[in-house]
């Protein structure tokens, strides 16, 4: 599969989810699409987002929503350069 195509498939799923109005919705969607796991790390790093807004340290994110550092790196990145964690959380 080429680029482009997957680009068209990957903006499909933004409209798709764009369309969701209810967390009722939400939850119909990803238990179709995702795994328990996926779904799981996703909230964990929402909640460590929230987390370092907040002003915790790593550690105390790490303690709190058992998040490997890899992972809260990422997180912490997103935040500071992103544009998705600053808009909606």
């Amino acid at each position: 599969m080429n680029a482009d195509h997957m680009n068209v498939m990957i903006d499909k799923l933004y409209l798709l989810i764009s369309k969701l109005n209810t967390p009722e919705d939400c939850k119909k969607l990803f238990d179709d699409l995702c795994t328990n796991k996926e779904i799981e790390q996703m909230a964990q790093r929402i909640e460590a987002a929230l987390l370092l807004k907040k002003g915790l340290t790593y550690a105390q994110v790490i303690e709190q929503t058992d998040i490997s550092s890899a992972t809260l790196s990422r997180v912490s990145r997103a935040l500071q350069y992103g544009e998705g964690y600053k808009k909606f959380i």
